[in-house]
């Protein structure tokens, strides 16, 4: 059996502990780690009307299914299902910081994420610009790729969290290369897939309209296209993002490229929202999360939906068995 794969729940008063708890005993947590405090669990298990049972990672995964093994991280301040705290920032980045060590000594084979609040992490004075970047940080190397999926759809991102005035001059030539050669290595060596077939967008409607629309794809897009098919890449594009993300186009692909988020994730969280999966490509971990976020008014309902938790763990699994 490999290492275990390791979980963190996220942001405590958010719907992140309750899906961990949900899944407790299922197959699905199956030799997997919790990174997060065990009073908390057994808090949100009791207001749940879970019988949870926990048991402290020594380096085995306890062998009763029916108990969480955990790695112990404690929050700071109270923990009020649907209510921020300031003082739990520094815990949440705790059990990040927990994980990818763990990871990164072979302890554990694969991280899961639940959502984390960043709003309040900044709150608490410490800049964060995301889940993804602060991984690519702790790493210390690599360059990180979204890419969400749901079923057999992919979507890669080139650029994530931007001000849409700002992306077009964040297109270029470098950023596109080292963002395809990631994707088109990681479609291979995490996938599986020996040529992967990646539709690519233009950013400009009707790509450009050539020249009439924008220059982009004349001056960055097209270029770095056909010098990575010259490497062997099958890339096809620049396509309107109208035309990539239709039945004939996708059917032939295994990976769509988007130029930025509002440009892909609507496509794909229409096609799959609820058991989608977000996958960072481009580090030396294999990461998987949720794609969707800390859902504050459902933290202790026992109405958050554990699909996409689910998903996110099958992913992960899938990955490292590749």
């Amino acid at each position: 059996m490999s290492s275990p794969i390791v979980l963190t729940p996220g942001e405590p008063a958010g719907i992140g502990p309750d899906l961990v708890v949900q899944l407790a005993g299922s197959e699905a947590m199956a030799n997997t780690v919790i990174v997060a405090d065990p009073d908390m669990l057994l808090s949100r298990a009791e207001l749940l009307g879970v019988d949870l049972h926990i048991a402290e990672f020594d380096g085995e995964v306890d062998s009763d299914p029916a108990t969480l093994t955990v790695v112990p991280v404690r929050t700071a301040g109270v923990v009020v299902p649907g209510k921020l705290h300031i003082g739990n920032s520094r815990y949440v980045l705790e059990t990040i910081e927990r994980a990818v060590q763990g990871c990164r000594g072979g302890e554990f084979s694969a991280l899961v994420t639940a959502p984390v609040h960043k709003g309040v992490i900044n709150d608490a004075g410490i800049p964060f610009t995301g889940h993804t970047e602060y991984l690519a940080e702790l790493c210390g190397e690599g360059y990180p790729v979204m890419m969400l999926m749901a079923d057999t759809l992919r979507v890669a991102l080139v650029t994530t969290h931007l001000p849409l005035r700002e992306v077009a001059d964040a297109i270029t030539v470098e950023r596109l290369i080292t963002v395809l050669t990631i994707l088109h290595h990681d479609l291979q060596t995490r996938f599986g897939l020996g040529e992967p077939n990646i539709l690519v967008c233009g950013l400009n409607p009707h790509a450009g309209e050539g020249g009439h629309l924008g220059h982009e794809e004349i001056e960055v897009i097209s270029p770095v296209l056909e010098s990575l098919r010259e490497e062997g890449m099958k890339l096809r594009g620049p396509l309107p993002a109208d035309t990539a993300f239709t039945p004939r186009w996708l059917e032939r692909a295994d990976a769509v490229l988007a130029m930025y988020h509002d440009q892909g994730l609507p496509v794909l969280k229409h096609a799959g929202f609820g058991r989608a999966v977000n996958v960072t490509l481009g580090l030396p971990i294999i990461r998987t999360s949720v794609d969707h976020g800390t859902a504050l008014e459902l933290a202790g309902t026992g109405n958050a939906e554990t699909g996409s938790l689910l998903a996110a763990l099958e992913a992960a699994r899938t990955m490292v068995n590749s």
